[in-house]
């Protein structure tokens, strides 16, 4: 067991949250932490809860039940405290639709009392073309660039980012891993959400993976995607999979290995590394008139194992 974290070390700490819209649970007594100088990746299929876990940190919900500290300050009755301290990159950008790029990012800075240099800042992140461009004028990529600076320009202890690289092109996306990499080597606590499974593995120190509302799995990504012994099986059919043919195949490969559809064509199976899977696979197929397309064999990832926790994948 991982060793116990001292509490002065969680920049966050969610204690039996509990969320509800009407009859509907959003959030189910979830507990999860974030230490201090670290990148946290929050991932989960949409409607899955993140994002109210998040504005609940943020101070923009009250819980409903439980507890959420944020640097040890609770985020509503304490907010004028936590504001000045903590920077958050909202998914709807947060600008007005008429102010140019760079009039927004300094009339942010001006609300700090020690805020970073936005000429800098801008340059860093390849705003300068678009600087004297109308908000509602500049691509995604670009709204997004202005949001994360406007989210780091006052120095914040601990940043909450969504999806920070949504509509980046691929130099745009380096440019904000970097940047991120940079805050955590300063000291700056990042959470995240994104759905690029890749950002979660290059960035992320911790992963939490949130489903209905309920936390289900936590690690490093070495640790979710380790498998010792285990492999995935890829196998893609040229149409569509005979009904119950996942657990028609679970029971030919025995107990040690699952089998999760993907879609219509294509499922995924997690199990021993051994020819003779691969060999059962292929037999499988050819017993039941299923003709594949693809059958490869890998190490899992996170995706592999995203989906096997959720049964779903994680579309934007």
């Amino acid at each position: 067991m991982p060793a116990p974290v001292d509490p002065s070390d969680l920049a966050v700490s969610v204690d039996g949250l509990v969320m509800r819209y009407a009859d509907k649970v959003a959030v189910d007594r979830l507990s999860l932490t974030v230490v201090r100088g670290t990148i946290t990746a929050v991932l989960g299929p949409n409607g899955a809860g993140k994002t109210t876990t998040l504005e609940t940190c943020e101070g923009y919900r009250r819980p409903q039940q439980g507890a959420v500290r944020v640097l040890g300050l609770d985020p509503v009755r304490e907010r004028r405290d936590l504001l000045p301290r903590i920077g958050v990159m909202l998914q709807g950008g947060g600008a007005w639709s008429g102010v140019r790029a760079m009039e927004m990012l300094d009339h942010i800075a001006r609300l700090h009392a020690h805020p970073l240099d936005t000429a800098m800042l801008s340059d860093r992140l390849g705003l300068g073309d678009c600087g004297r461009t109308p908000y509602r004028r500049l691509s995604g990529g670009q709204q997004q660039r202005l949001a994360l600076a406007m989210a780091i320009v006052g120095r914040p202890e601990i940043v909450f980012v969504d999806e920070p690289t949504a509509g980046m092109d691929p130099q745009a996306r380096r440019t904000t891993w970097e940047l991120l990499d940079e805050l955590r080597a300063d000291g700056v606590t990042v959470v995240l959400t994104t759905h690029y499974m890749d950002e979660a593995e290059r960035l992320a120190d911790q992963i939490h993976i949130i489903d209905r509302g309920s936390l289900i799995a936590s690690g490093s990504p070495l640790e979710l995607t380790r498998g010792g012994t285990h492999a995935t099986i890829r196998l893609v059919v040229t149409r569509p999979f005979p009904p119950g043919s996942p657990e028609l195949l679970s029971t030919t490969l025995g107990p040690e290995t699952q089998v999760t559809q993907l879609d219509d064509v294509s499922l995924v199976i997690t199990g021993p590394a051994d020819a003779s899977t691969l060999a059962k696979v292929s037999a499988w197929c050819e017993a039941n008139g299923v003709l594949p397309e693809s059958l490869t064999l890998g190490q899992r990832n996170l995706e592999d194992v995203f989906l096997q926790l959720t049964g779903r994948g994680l579309a934007p």
